[in-house]
């Protein structure tokens, strides 16, 4: 998924299905999902359920019992509704829309999921609000979690530093490159800043 924003992105969107393209990927670093993991939460909003799509087709394969929570704007918004489903033992969906996708409403959300289902890591992406509240809740409960940054990636190698952010680790604060150190950290290590 892209958006057409400069040259690069024109000429892909000129490809069409079983068209052959030469890129370079996947590059930085993935998703990990720690040893004895059985239960996942998946916490995404807008085009960040796209990223978290592959994740749950992943973690299925290896016979994990996902949860989900997904939110967007609009209903009709919701992306990659049927992968999700397929693969995920329950969707919550929350929007604008409905009045239900606000941060609190959310975090309710996902507090009941951790203690009715025993949850072991958990993982989001798209949404800094959403982020931030499920990282203090995955440190509240002592929950493994992995956050997937959206940040503009100009090179996507590593050279223009255009996508940097800052994470603390072991009480200091280092900036990183999201293509090259990232785009997934350790949500308990980003700093996510408004």
């Amino acid at each position: 998924m892209y958006k057409v924003e400069g040259a690069g992105t024109q000429e892909l969107s000129t490809f069409k299905t079983g068209d052959n393209i030469n890129i370079l990927g996947p590059a930085g670093v993935p998703f990990s999902i720690p040893v004895n993991t059985k239960k996942i939460l998946l916490l995404a909003r807008g085009v960040g359920i796209a990223t978290l799509a592959a994740l749950a087709q992943k973690s299925a394969q290896i016979g994990l019992e996902i949860y989900a929570v997904l939110s967007a704007r609009k209903k009709d918004d919701l992306l990659a509704t049927e992968t999700m489903e397929r693969f995920c033992k329950k969707i919550i969906y929350v929007t604008e829309e409905e009045k239900t996708s606000d941060v609190s409403n959310v975090r309710c959300t996902v507090q009941e999921l951790f203690n009715k289902h025993n949850i072991d890591a958990a993982y989001t992406c798209g949404s800094k609000r959403l982020s931030k509240m499920l990282q203090k809740e995955t440190n509240n409960h002592d929950i493994y979690s992995e956050v997937a940054l959206e940040e503009y990636m100009a090179c996507g190698i590593g050279v223009c530093y255009s996508c940097v952010c800052d994470v603390k680790k072991n009480g200091k604060i280092h900036t990183v490159k999201s293509c090259e150190d990232g785009p997934v950290f350790s949500l308990e290590e980003v700093i996510l800043n408004d």
